[in-house]
């Protein structure tokens, strides 16, 4: 045995005694301490020699052990017999390692033999694990948050709020500029987020013009604090800014805008790790915006053009009223393929034209040509004071179209008489209107035709009727009269109960008579499944209202 061996055994106390410590622990990997049962120091290997400076053999092992592995080795001897430890590993840590230690007692029971593992990359690694499942449950519930509405203010407050609770003190959101101004969004930690309209330079904050082009994020080493404008800068925030990192908000195609964190404070710098942590969230957040920005447009959209599909609301003409009632097929639809329009004469003197038609189909596909009949009709006005040669054109401009639907009309020109007023009814395809006189008899008028947007030709016969005072015409289209409904579901409302509605209608006005027959409808068809409904009352008010005579009123006066 060399003059080594013989050193390092005086130093560490290993021997070889009965005990059999020397042998087992000199070339263990692990630092290995022995201790007897009044916690003096017997022997050390040399791994916990190097850990432990302060431990030297026969000297107490609380003047260089770790304070609680002194705790443990009191705890577990202070048994006499000791035939069952009561601590038989304990962790800590020393020097800025993690240890785990585990104790046995010698053949003897008259010492502990403490071997201390070495687990710090263990405990890192664990501690990494958590780090990463606490960073994924935010981010789930982030893009729950951030995806639980599709409206783009809410989503802007949402994405400030949580950058600042959990990526830094502060935040600013910039979404990209319009009409000269900068839409910005403060979060502030423990405050409401507050949204703003500044006139700024993005060149004013390094970085943050890439950012708004979607280019890769700029480090926060390398964006100095103090060169932060004071936009930049969410009102309240109290402290200078220690750190500032610029992150785009990417979107399909085009980015949603940008995201500026502040953090303040000592060391306060962010890691990488934090940074493509802020990325990770910066991504949903840009997914969401970019989701609900476009929805906002494309709502934008729908509400021009929905606006030219609904049906208008009719006023009274030349003293004549004009009443429209509309129910879509589905619950949830607002256009279909009914429709129903009022074209004043022009100058105030020529006839008005009344004009109910019915599409083939339901829902947007059906709107959109009504749509495009609603347009093709206004265009041929000119052409209202003959109604053959109006749906004649009418029926070329929809044949050579691409589509494969056809519709029914029916129209009515209305000339204000000194006594009354004169109908020509036209129908091509359509029921025929019916007519409530005042003394409720219900007519029906005598016109038929073919249907538009089938044949290269037309055919239709106009009737010719006069309305004296009180007295009404109903238009409307077969989803009035081919409701089902009644007991077991499958009986039509049919023509014959309408006209029985109409007769209890004399001398009533327009909107009235457009309220009654739809809630007979509604209340005959309940909650089942219905095809598009849509009608049209015109009416020459009485003199006076039925309830006002034998006594002086106002009334509704015919002009």
């Amino acid at each position: 045995m060399n003059r080594v061996e013989n050193a390092e055994r005086e130093a560490t106390g290993l021997r070889d005694d009965a005990d059999g410590v020397g042998g087992a622990w000199r070339d263990a990997p692990c630092p290995v301490v022995v201790a007897d049962r009044a916690g003096t120091v017997a022997a050390l290997n040399t791994a916990a020699a190097a850990a432990f400076p302060g431990l030297r053999p026969d000297t107490p092992l609380r003047r260089g052990a770790p304070p609680w592995l002194t705790a443990a080795h009191r705890a577990l001897t202070a048994s006499p017999d000791c035939p069952a430890p009561a601590v038989k590993s304990v962790r800590g840590s020393h020097a800025g390692r993690d240890f785990t230690a585990h104790a046995t007692l010698t053949a003897g029971g008259r010492r502990v033999v403490w071997w201390l593992i070495d687990d710090s990359e263990l405990s890192a690694a664990r501690e990494a694990l958590r780090g990463e499942r606490e960073q994924a449950a935010f981010l789930a519930r982030a893009s729950g948050e951030l995806l639980s509405s599709l409206n783009e203010r809410h989503c802007r407050e949402t994405t400030a709020r949580l950058s600042a609770r959990y990526l830094a003190d502060a935040a600013v959101l910039v979404s990209p500029g319009r009409g000269g101004g900068l839409p910005v969004t403060y979060g502030l930690r423990g405050a409401d987020p507050v949204h703003a309209v500044v006139r700024a330079d993005v060149r004013s904050v390094p970085g943050l013009t890439e950012a708004l082009q979607g280019l890769p994020p700029t480090p926060s080493r390398w964006i100095p604090p103090d060169a932060l404008p004071e936009w930049a800068v969410p009102p309240g925030f109290e402290g200078r800014v220690d750190s500032v990192a610029v992150t785009p908000l990417p979107g399909p195609g085009v980015p949603a805008g940008a995201l500026i964190l502040l953090r303040r404070g000592a060391n306060r710098s962010s890691s990488d790790r934090e940074e493509v942590f802020a990325r990770l969230f910066a991504v949903r957040a840009g997914a969401a915006l970019a989701a609900a920005r476009m929805y906002a447009e494309q709502a934008g959209i729908t509400a021009t053009l929905m606006h030219e599909l609904l049906p208008p609301r009719l006023r009274a003409v030349q003293g004549v009223e004009y009443a429209g009632g509309y129910r879509p097929s589905g619950s949830g639809e607002r256009v279909g393929g009914d429709f129903y329009d009022v074209h004043p004469g022009a100058g105030g003197t020529a006839d008005t034209l009344a004009v109910l038609g019915d599409v083939c189909g339901k829902g947007l596909d059906a709107a959109v040509l009504t749509g495009r009949i609603r347009n093709t009709l206004r265009a041929l006005l000119p052409e209202a004071d003959d109604h053959h040669r109006l749906l004649t054109l009418l029926n070329s401009a929809l044949t050579t179209s691409r589509h494969t639907r056809f519709a029914t009309l029916v129209l009515a020109s209305v000339r204000r008489l000194p006594d009354g007023a004169l109908l020509r009814l036209t129908s091509a395809g359509h029921p025929p209107p019916l007519i409530v006189r005042a003394d409720g008899a219900v007519e029906e008028a005598a016109t038929h035709g073919s249907l538009i947007g089938v044949l290269p030709a037309v055919h239709s016969t106009t009737a010719t009727t006069k309305l004296a005072p009180g007295e009404s015409c109903l238009l409307f289209t077969d989803g009035i009269t081919e409701a089902r409904g009644g007991p077991l579901c499958d009986t039509l409302f049919g023509t014959g109960r309408l006209r029985r509605a109409l007769t209890g209608c004399a001398r009533l006005p327009a909107e009235a008579i457009v309220e009654r027959v739809q809630t007979l409808v509604a209340d005959w068809v309940g909650p089942r499944p219905h095809d598009d409904m849509a009608l049209t009352a015109i009416t020459l008010p009485p003199t006076t209202r039925p309830d006002d005579v034998g006594r002086p009123t106002q009334g509704r006066l015919t002009p």
